[in-house]
This record gives structure tokens, sequence and C-alpha cells, in this order.
């Protein structure tokens, strides 16, 4: 696999896709925000299973003036979900669990108001499970830990609407299917992560981060723009919940990931459909939800934000097409650059 990714950079450096690319300074254009002593960004863009793009902007880490590079580890954010959704659907592979089974019999500290609720319903944001933020105690100082979201929703003997006759964005879901991942194969999440998904397809250097856990390599701090000038902001209290958005990566590891989901190297094509598949509406008209995945026409995305972090992965399946930016910065939020640098190849 090492080979695979050396020889796949290779090809990029001496031009091994024939199709004529956009000009290199319309890219840094759109990236430009990104450079220069501040907080940057890595891209990435794949077209025909080749990286066409791969790019560093800014600083991975202000204070010793580390550059940002394509190695470059970047707390995902949310978009960690496609990868428990990932873990759920290896152990539906497996036969040890079904999507149907309710939350409850592997998490039975819930209370009774949640009892219909499903694993599909958690995978698909139509749980009704209240906000695990908004139920944080006042004077709360330590991190917490997805243990810890199952406590304080342990407490909470209601739900926002009848589970599966709604959307609602749910980080609290995403906790405790990472806890299920727990439950069902024996492991911790980050060992499962690490065992069944990131080291058979190549991932290197990708993990969840945990303390006293491994280290993170070429590490990426986060800042916020606060009275004029970049601060770090790297931690929140919920920086340490693992399966909403505990995972650290770079766009070298995600081009690996990237290409696993065109195959059944990883997931196989059944389970592939489900997390691709348009399961429920959302907020947005425009936007419709999967498993772990956005879907809004032909493509396949999902959007990280936390404290210090801004990060987005489009698919465009059918074009063989990928655009992935990590930022180690509050602003601004990549979509809509992404889109645009997406655009410029589409065109081609």
């Amino acid at each position: 696999m090492r080979w695979h990714l050396e020889f796949f950079f290779v090809l990029l450096l001496v031009g091994g896709c024939a199709t004529r690319e956009p000009d290199m300074q319309d890219i840094d254009d759109l990236m430009a925000r990104y450079s220069g002593n501040v907080p940057g960004a890595s891209l990435l863009v794949i077209r025909d299973g080749l990286p066409v793009v791969r790019r560093a902007y800014g600083m991975a880490d202000i204070e010793a003036q580390r550059p940002a590079t394509p190695a470059t580890n970047y707390r995902l954010a949310s978009v960690t979900k496609q990868f428990t959704a990932a873990a759920i659907l290896l152990l539906a592979e497996d036969g040890t669990l079904g999507l149907d089974d309710r939350v409850r019999t592997w998490l039975p500290a819930l209370p009774a108001a949640t009892d219909t609720i499903t694993i599909r319903h958690l995978l698909t944001h139509t749980s009704g499970l209240v906000d695990y933020e908004d139920v944080i105690p006042d004077g709360t100082t330590r991190q917490l830990r997805d243990a810890d979201v199952l406590r304080l929703l342990s407490a909470q003997n209601r739900t926002l609407f009848a589970p599966g006759t709604s959307y609602r964005y749910s980080n609290s879901g995403y906790a405790l299917l990472a806890l299920i991942v727990e439950r069902a194969s024996g492991k911790s999440f980050q060992a499962f992560l690490h065992d069944r998904i990131f080291l058979p397809i190549g991932m290197r250097h990708t993990l969840a981060r945990v303390d006293n856990g491994p280290r993170i390599l070429s590490r990426a701090y986060g800042y916020t723009w606060q009275q004029g000038q970049w601060s770090r902001t790297d931690q929140s209290l919920t920086s340490a919940v693992l399966g909403d958005g505990g995972v650290y990566s770079s766009i070298d590891d995600l081009a690996m990931w990237d290409a696993a989901l065109y195959d059944d190297r990883l997931l196989g094509a059944a389970s592939r459909e489900l997390a691709f598949t348009a399961h429920t509406k959302t907020d947005d008209p425009d936007v419709r939800y999967g498993f772990g995945w956005r879907i809004t026409g032909d493509t396949l995305w999902h959007s990280g934000e936390s404290i210090g972090f801004r990060n987005v992965i489009v698919r465009y399946p059918k074009q063989r097409l990928t655009v992935v930016i990590l930022s180690n910065r509050d602003d601004p939020e990549p979509y809509h650059t992404a889109q645009a640098i997406a655009r410029k190849f589409l065109s081609r």
C-alpha cells in the first residue's frame, strides 16, 4: 500500500493524467485566504483515481512557524461521522448487530423515552435525541467523552420528536454509535477504527485521538480570529467526544479513503449503497442524508466544523472527482470553495 501511494503521487508529478487541468494560479487564487503566516489548509483534488492537485497553504502551527503540508493531520470534526457509520456497517456485515436493533438493546442505561430509537435512526439523524451540548452542566471544565454523552442523555427522559418522524442533526446520535461499536466489537472505538478501517486501506497516520494514546504526527492546531488576531483555540469541552468528530487525518490519507469507497476493499457493495442512499430529507430542501454523508444531486459530501477547524470532502462519483479541503481555522467555511474548485475540473 505504501508503494501504491508513492506511485500515486509520482504519476501526478510526471503528468500522469492526460486530461487538461485548470491553471494552478486559478486554484491558488481560490485558496488565497489560507496563504501566508496565517492558519492554513491542505487541498486535494482527485480525478479518475489520480491526485491532480495536492497542495498546502499557510501554517499548521503559527507559534512554532510550522507550515501546513499534504501530510498535516487536522481534526476532521464531523467529517468523522462517515467513519463512524462505516464502523457500524462493518459490524452489520459481520452479523454482530442489525441496523434496526433498538439502541437500548446495546445501551440499556438510556431512558424509556428512547425505547423505539434504532441504530438506523442514529445514522440518519432521525432519532429525536436531545443535543448533549445543550445539557452539559454549567461550570463543567473537563472534556467530555462519549461515555459522558451517554450519562447526560440517560438523565433526559424525553425526545425532541417521535423517532423516525423528523430530522435533526445529532452529534448525540453519533457519540452513541461509537459506544455501540465498542459494545458490539469488544474493542475501544479508536482501536476498532484503526484495526478495521485505517490500517487495512493504508491510512497510516489517521487516528481517533485520545489522551495517553498515540501522538498525532504533523498535527495542525486550531485557531480562531479574536480581537484582530489569530488565537489558538484547539480544544473545547466536546473535542474528546470521538464518534461525532474525534478523528484526525490528512489529505494524503483521505486519498486512500476516497479510493476505498469505489470498490469492495473495505465495505461491500450493499453497505456502500446504504451509506450513499438518500434516506431522509434534512433542514435544507436541496440536501438529503445517508449514513454519515450528505447527498446533493450527484454529490456526496460532508463538512466538519469544530472550534478552530473547518473541513469538507465533496465527491462526484459519476465524474470520478473528489475535492477535500482541511483547514485549522474557524473561517472561511470551505464548502463553497470546494465547489468552485470542482467546477474548474468538471468544465473540462
